[in-house]
């Protein structure tokens, strides 16, 4: 096992470049980021529309999130593979196919997430921004949205968790990220299948448990915040410090 990571190890992580193109590990991880990244504005975008009081902006959003999270990823795969090229009247690479699906697919699990967190705010806000005059826009943009997205943001990280996973399925159309540069291996060796599949699984456990870790700790640091009681510098708890004399605050 060591010697394969010895002899493929840069090919697992980087492809053939600088002689080649990118790959490996590290096309997974800019997948993985492009496509949350560019899936999180039209996620948020399906998210207020699915949350409208307006039934033409509802319906069409619940449409699009039922539908996409009713069919499997690969089947978005094959569609987008397809599809794009007719449309487009151009043949378009894989790494450019996978990205289209991701940003779909990962919109309408991203939309989900922002409207539970709207929704997971106190009423009452919605009905102060309205008291004092905001607009349903305004309270959206300027009161709720802001809260929701500090609050889902471990959340957001555990989603990339999840797309990193969803990107070993870009094999299928010879993307070449860490699953096909692994594939690549095994055919070259032919003889240690549970050696390079091992070595596989254990790249994508270190890099996806470090995550959920990550995921864990954000959430533990939302939540300790949001109840009021983070530790000041001094190391003692606000109840402990007590409040402050007006001869120390002068």
């Amino acid at each position: 096992m060591f010697s394969i990571l010895r002899e493929y190890g840069v090919l697992l992580l980087v492809g053939q470049y600088p002689n080649g193109p990118l790959g490996g590990l590290a096309i997974t991880l800019v997948l993985s980021a492009l496509g949350l990244l560019l899936a999180f504005p039209l996620g948020v975008a399906i998210a207020l529309a699915r949350i409208s009081p307006f039934g033409w902006l509802r319906m069409p959003a619940m449409a699009v999130i039922y539908v996409v999270r009713g069919v499997p990823l690969l089947m978005f795969i094959f569609w987008v593979y397809f599809f794009v090229p007719v449309l487009t009247g151009r043949m378009v690479s894989g790494f450019t196919t996978m990205v289209i699906t991701l940003v779909i697919y990962q919109a309408a699990y991203l939309a989900e997430i922002v409207r539970a967190g709207i929704e997971g705010l106190p009423r009452g806000q919605t009905e102060a921004a309205r008291a004092v005059g905001l607009s349903y826009i305004q309270t959206m943009t300027k009161v709720l949205l802001p809260q929701a997205l500090y609050n889902m943001v471990p959340a957001l990280v555990s989603q990339f968790v999840s797309t990193i996973k969803e990107t070993s399925l870009g094999y299928v159309i010879s993307v070449n990220e860490v699953t096909f540069a692994a594939n690549q291996i095994n055919s070259s060796l032919m003889t240690q299948p549970f050696q390079v599949y091992f070595i596989l699984a254990a790249i994508y456990f270190c890099l996806c448990f470090s995550l959920t870790r990550l995921a864990r700790f954000l959430e533990r640091r939302i939540a300790t915040r949001r109840e009021g009681t983070f530790r000041p510098a001094t190391g003692l708890a606000p109840a402990a410090a007590g409040p402050i004399a007006p001869e120390q605050a002068a």
